[in-house]
């Protein structure tokens, strides 16, 4: 994780080279942002530098739906994390948490549940399971934007077990529906009006 003084600073500039590299969340909004958001910039005691969005999303923040955390270049603090590390994230991103236990990864990795959680913790500030659940959500997000795919498709594309679920997650992460967000974003990009809410601080740049 970089240090705030660098983060603030890129932050104050929305300097694209640190996008994917740390996510700004903001207290007072509980949404958390890239770097390069065009939202007014927050005053600085209610930030907080997160290294994954998967770890902003832990500590309670919800996605900005202005700056499209999903959109941003994969993030490096899931690179060169440790080889355990990346070899689980493989496994992750091939979806391996999508249909087992968090015991069938770490058997996978020849090392104990206890020993990966610790691991992620230590790296990406998240636990497997909030890494999994992150990314399930950013690809069906994505595809919600791209596409024209049926709810229930992507779904399971993303890899969500039934559309119940990822509705429960969008729920409980976006708070609006899958459908409700799809319509937002075809029908309102006016004025940051995809940042929530509007009429307090919004989130970071």
């Amino acid at each position: 994780m970089l240090d705030p003084q660098t983060c603030e600073a890129a932050m104050q500039r929305r300097d694209q080279a640190f996008d994917g590299r740390f996510f700004v969340a903001v207290k007072t909004t509980r949404i958390y942002c890239r770097p390069v958001c065009k939202a007014r910039m927050p005053k600085r005691e209610n930030v907080r530098f997160y290294p994954t969005a998967a770890a902003a999303e832990q500590a309670g923040f919800r996605p900005c739906l202005r700056c499209r955390p999903e959109t941003a270049p994969f993030c490096p603090a899931w690179k060169g994390s440790g080889a355990t590390v990346e070899r689980a994230l493989r496994l992750i991103e091939e979806g391996v948490l999508d249909r087992e236990s968090l015991q069938a990864l770490a058997d996978r990795l020849g090392v104990s549940a206890r020993h990966v959680s610790r691991l992620f913790q230590q790296h990406l500030d998240a636990s497997p399971r909030q890494v999994a659940k992150t990314l399930r959500v950013q690809r069906a997000k994505r595809l919600l934007h791209e596409t024209d795919l049926p709810i229930a498709q992507i779904a399971i594309r993303a890899g969500f077990s039934s559309s119940r679920r990822m509705t429960a997650a969008f729920a409980d992460l976006y708070r609006r529906s899958p459908s409700e967000l799809r319509g937002k974003s075809r029908g309102l990009r006016r004025q940051g009006d995809d940042c929530l809410p509007a009429t307090r601080s919004r989130p970071p740049p």
